[in-house]
């Protein structure tokens, strides 16, 4: 047994029954070393019926995938000066699994290092053990409604192959190597074609909570990621600022002769897979 691991997973016999529910509720690894903290959160867990196990220090992401987990919290002081590599080896190595930073008091810079770096979520202690959990599940129902949509196929957007099942968006063979926050986001503006989402909505179903006020989150992102397919396919544009509401995702070849080879790719494409979800306005205008 690996030290500082529990020799088994955590679930409370009589447990009350989380909005997850049944034996869809949440399977989660806490990795930390406070005590008092640990002692009322795997309380409450118990009670909830979340299968839970707790880890003293960090272990190698080989034994985090054989755990199948839902999410894991972290606590990167607990890491000492490892945490940040930690962070990233678990953001990178597993996709699609769900990381909530509970920590101690951090900086701004902190907070966005670990965001981008892969976090879906980041929490100051001392925090209400609520609160906390309200977090995890709200990571784990977007990574569910994810894995939902891998069993379509990858989405076709103008010159962009949008694969769920890899996060991440490809130009033929070329990945555009985005973030992870960037492929959520990316993916639900796919996912709504041709639709403006609001910015306070955009916020609400990717990070998960509620947009505070004069928070730029989503303009920074909406940037990023525009910058990014800009490089990779030029001929397209693809997210469409609606000033003063949000944006909308619409692939519009950005000249026309651009257009005109789109044209002429759609004539001479073979028969389409039918495990492709092809866009739903591949030359939709503003």
């Amino acid at each position: 047994m690996i030290p500082g691991m529990h020799e088994r997973f955590s679930s409370g016999a009589d447990a009350e029954r989380s909005q997850s529910g049944g034996s869809s509720s949440p399977r989660i690894a806490v990795i930390d070393t406070d005590s008092g903290f640990l002692q009322v959160l795997t309380k409450r867990l118990e009670r909830l019926g979340w299968e839970h196990r707790v880890l003293a220090t960090a272990v190698p992401v080989e034994t985090i995938v054989a755990m199948r987990l839902s999410a894991v919290i972290v606590d990167l002081g607990s890491l000492g000066q490892h945490g940040w590599d930690y962070l990233e080896k678990l953001s990178t190595g597993l996709p699609g699994l769900g990381i909530v930073v509970c920590t101690g008091q951090s900086t701004v810079a902190q907070r966005v290092r670990g965001l981008r770096m892969g976090a879906d979520d980041w929490l100051t202690k001392p925090c209400h053990p609520e609160e906390l959990i309200a977090r995890v599940e709200a990571v784990v129902r977007r990574r569910r409604r994810t894995e939902a949509r891998d069993s379509a196929g990858p989405v076709l957007a103008g010159e962009l192959a949008i694969r769920s099942d890899r996060f991440q968006a490809f130009v033929g063979d070329v990945s555009i190597d985005l973030t992870r926050r960037e492929f959520e986001l990316i993916d639900l503006l796919a996912s709504a074609e041709g639709r403006v989402l609001e910015r306070e909505e955009i916020y609400q179903r990717v990070w998960g909570y509620a947009m505070a006020r004069g928070d730029r989150s989503v303009d920074v992102f909406v940037r990023k990621l525009r910058q990014k397919l800009e490089k990779a396919s030029p001929g397209w544009r693809y997210i469409h600022t609606h000033f003063g509401v949000g944006y909308r995702f619409a692939p519009e070849p950005s000249d026309p002769e651009a257009a005109a080879l789109a044209d002429a790719s759609a004539l001479e494409a073979p028969e389409a897979d039918p495990q492709v979800r092809p866009s739903r306005e591949a030359t939709a205008t503003v």
